[in-house]
């Protein structure tokens, strides 16, 4: 298992086009991917899921992967959220 804490950089933050994006990155990986933020704990697969966060930009996240590509996909999802997309 991997964690690592990113912030997020999307201008938009992670509303509806953003938070779909993010769930195709996720989707491409075997591994188990989590995003927490102040206790809240999600798939990161799951549209819905992401929704509930409600993140904006500025704030952190942590990425919590475990799986046979983990260190793959917390890479993959750190560009997507560090990039001003």
């Amino acid at each position: 298992m991997i964690a690592k804490t990113v912030t997020i950089q999307i201008p938009t933050g992670l509303e509806a086009r953003p938070a779909a994006m993010l769930v195709q990155v996720a989707s491409q990986f075997e591994s188990i991917i989590y995003l927490e933020n102040n206790s809240k704990k999600v798939n990161a697969k799951s549209i819905m899921g992401m929704m509930t966060l409600g993140l904006a930009t500025g704030e952190p996240v942590t990425v919590i992967a475990e799986g046979i590509d983990e260190e793959k996909a917390i890479h993959d999802i750190e560009q997507y959220l560090g990039n001003d997309n």
